[in-house]
């Protein structure tokens, strides 16, 4: 992936040698950052240069990180303030600009992104789709749980709420995405209204 080679390539000029260590094990998280950077952008381009900026303040905070504990959590703590801080200086909300037409778009490109190839793994269309239309704020902490396998703590972090919103907020999640899964199964397990005229 061009963008993990331009990231190793940065990271080796920002840092000295024993920073290589550090700049290896964080890039190999680079895949769940740009499906995580994806969902929140709703762009190739945009998620690239958003996971490249969490990339660049990583590798010039990599002093402040703390050996042992969850680097994962911390790129993504990182990812998160990043998205957000971009989002304000555009004078725009993340919650407010995401809709439903701009969740169905395609992303633009043939080759399958990480994220589309995590879900094709994954889960079946179903889900995909019963996930795809969850409100943003109950999606995101849902994946980021199930998905990215973050503890609660972390999603908290990383979203900047209390612990108790990110509970509550999988809970809600988890039971809209039960629910419309449900709904969505029943649909196409439903006998057609319509029957047959028979012949005679």
């Amino acid at each position: 992936m061009l963008l993990r080679r331009g990231l190793f390539a940065r990271a080796r000029q920002a840092e000295p040698a024993s920073g290589e260590v550090f700049a290896t094990e964080a890039l190999t998280y680079v895949d769940q950052l740009y499906a995580a950077a994806l969902r929140l952008t709703r762009s190739p381009s945009d998620a690239e240069d958003l996971v490249q900026d969490t990339y660049l303040k990583a590798f010039r905070a990599s002093g402040q990180f703390r050996a042992g504990t969850n680097l994962k959590a911390w790129l993504f703590t990182i990812l998160q303030n990043t998205f957000r801080n971009l989002r304000r200086d555009r004078g725009r909300d993340p919650v407010d600009v995401d809709s439903e037409t701009i969740e169905r778009l395609p992303a633009g490109s043939d080759l399958p992104d990480p994220e589309q190839r995590l879900l094709d793994s994954a889960m079946d269309e179903d889900v995909r789709q019963a996930l795809d239309a969850l409100p943003p704020a109950f999606r995101e902490a849902v994946w980021m749980r199930d998905v990215d396998e973050l503890s609660y703590q972390d999603i908290a972090t990383a979203l900047d709420v209390p612990i108790g919103t990110v509970m509550s907020r999988i809970s809600r999640g988890r039971r809209l995405l039960l629910q419309q899964l449900n709904e969505r199964r029943e649909k196409a397990n439903a006998p057609s209204s319509a029957a047959p005229a028979s012949k005679g």
